[in-house]
């Protein structure tokens, strides 16, 4: 029985190994059959442990969605509601890009398939609604602003721009559109176009609401 289990887990780190690969190569459409021969195991041995083609990209995703929600708690200690929930939206939308396939585990996910609370969104939704919540306390973002709202701009522009020949600067560009909306005047100062910077969202960011 031991050997069995430990037979399972190295199947489950060989399998995911050859996830990752596949996903950064083809993202969301990573064909698992590949990824089973890749691996030196058969297809049913891949949905025994990755049972959805969701489960397989969660699962490829996991540190990244574990360093979001780690950023989110540390960005909660910021003093500027608004600055914190911009930088934390702004390095959703620049995994989302930088990551193909991550923007799809992203996408919505209708209540009709009462997802498990530890899915990808939820835990997303999970950390970031605080930051949204304090932001609209302190009256910078409009109180019908939802987290699903800012979930959707997110993998919004990250689906629309992955194909780009700059995938990065588009992003960046859509976004501080987003939140500049049809007022420049009211703009994110603090968002630099240049995507090779860190884009520090904590200096320069005006009071207007979102």
């Amino acid at each position: 029985m031991t050997g069995q289990r430990s037979d399972a887990r190295r199947n489950y780190q060989r399998i995911l190994a050859v996830a990752e690969a596949e996903v950064a190569a083809h993202g969301a459409e990573a064909s698992q059959e590949q990824i089973a021969r890749a691996a030196g195991v058969g297809s049913a041995t891949v949905r025994r442990h990755f049972p959805t083609r969701r489960a397989l990209l969660e699962a490829v995703f996991q540190k990244r969605i574990e360093g979001l929600c780690e950023r989110a708690h540390r960005l909660s200690a910021t003093e500027d509601g608004r600055t914190a929930l911009l930088e934390w939206l702004h390095a959703l939308i620049r995994y989302a890009v930088s990551a193909r396939g991550f923007a799809h585990i992203l996408s919505y996910e209708p209540p009709t398939e009462d997802p498990s609370p530890h899915s990808c969104g939820n835990r997303i939704a999970a950390a970031g609604t605080p930051l949204l919540q304090r932001a609209i306390r302190d009256k910078a973002v409009a109180p019908h602003v939802t987290f699903h709202d800012l979930l959707t701009l997110a993998v919004g522009i990250a689906l629309a721009t992955e194909h780009h020949e700059d995938p990065g600067t588009q992003a960046d560009r859509l976004f501080r559109l987003a939140v500049e909306g049809l007022s420049p005047e009211r703009g994110i100062a603090g968002v630099s176009g240049n995507s090779g910077s860190s884009l520090p969202m904590t200096e320069s960011l005006p009071n207007g609401r979102l």
